[in-house]
């Protein structure tokens, strides 16, 4: 505990059990002499030279201003600095970044293809040591791959056109699961958006898990892909994480699918949804469409006709 704390709590001790300065100095340790004693220096001159030059120089701090202090040949220590300075009421109200507040929703259990996409980055350096990132895209029912698009940076621009490839391919997305950076939560990115009426969940800022199909998905690319290859170049990462992709769809087991490959599991979802819509449309009530009904004109005559449909 420094000596202004000890003196501090000794002034407390005494107003509240009215106690001497020799009693309350002993309970604590503390020489009477260095309780007693109060400075004759005056840090006046020190004041206002600290004040004259933060004046000068508004956004430099007490260390800026020691080193100018130093220049200037007056040689003070660094906390007595520190202590005028924050006496003096110069210390500097830094910004606090905003930061976005989001409502954790949990991963819900999707029941068909494309009703959910999720969508995140992975960074890996080629030769040269530039590095890459690779924006990979998730259906969240089939597991599917859906893209790994391969470049040195993306912008919000370069994300909707590889997701408008992706539409164009496999029909619109129901809802897409991001994290917060600034590729997701631009005013491109969310206009494409709602343009389309796709929903955009945010995960919550440091819950990757709130993402965990993304976050798997990128733990086998890193272990099979990424760690186990080398990169001449641009180009070359982009025909190997191309290569990789195709065997991941069509060709390794998925653990969570019964060992069956992503292709085959979308397959077979698609066959039985195609079966259970059948079944519906052959129990469903026929509705008599083409029946003459009568109409009346306005000459008051009756005539037949037939519902098109």
């Amino acid at each position: 505990m420094e000596l202004v704390d000890q003196r501090a709590d000794a002034d407390w001790l005494r107003l509240k059990y009215a106690a001497s300065q020799r009693r309350v100095c002993g309970l604590m340790g503390m020489a009477v002499a260095s309780y007693r004693y109060r400075t004759t220096r005056s840090d006046e001159p020190l004041r206002r030279r600290l004040v004259e030059l933060a004046r000068e120089k508004p956004r430099f701090g007490y260390r800026r201003l020691h080193v100018l202090l130093g220049r200037s040949g007056e040689h003070v220590n660094h906390k007595r600095v520190h202590r005028v300075y924050r006496e003096a009421g110069l210390m500097i109200r830094r910004k606090k970044r905003k930061h976005c507040v989001r409502e954790g929703r949990p991963l819900l259990a999707r029941t068909a293809a494309n009703q959910e996409w999720a969508l995140d980055f992975v960074h890996d350096a080629v030769e040269c040591g530039r590095t890459i990132r690779v924006l990979s895209v998730v259906d969240a029912f089939t597991r599917e791959c859906l893209a790994l698009e391969v470049d040195t940076s993306f912008a919000s621009r370069r994300v909707t056109r590889v997701l408008d490839a992706i539409i164009a391919e496999r029909g619109m997305a129901g809802a897409i699961r991001v994290d917060n950076g600034p590729e997701f939560t631009s005013r491109h990115f969310l206009a494409w958006c709602v343009e389309r009426q796709i929903e955009l969940i945010h995960i919550q800022p440091g819950k990757p898990t709130q993402n965990g199909r993304i976050e798997s998905f990128h733990g086998r690319l890193r272990e099979e892909c990424l760690s186990v290859s080398w990169f001449q170049n641009l180009f070359d990462a982009r025909h190997q994480i191309a290569a990789w992709r195709i065997d991941y769809n069509q060709q390794r087991p998925h653990s969570s699918l019964a060992y069956r490959t992503p292709t085959e599991f979308a397959a077979q979802a698609a066959g039985i949804y195609t079966a259970e819509r059948g079944a519906r449309d052959s129990n469903a009530v026929p509705c008599p469409s083409r029946s003459p009904i009568p109409a009346h004109t306005r000459d008051g005559t009756d005539e037949s006709c037939r519902i098109l449909t």
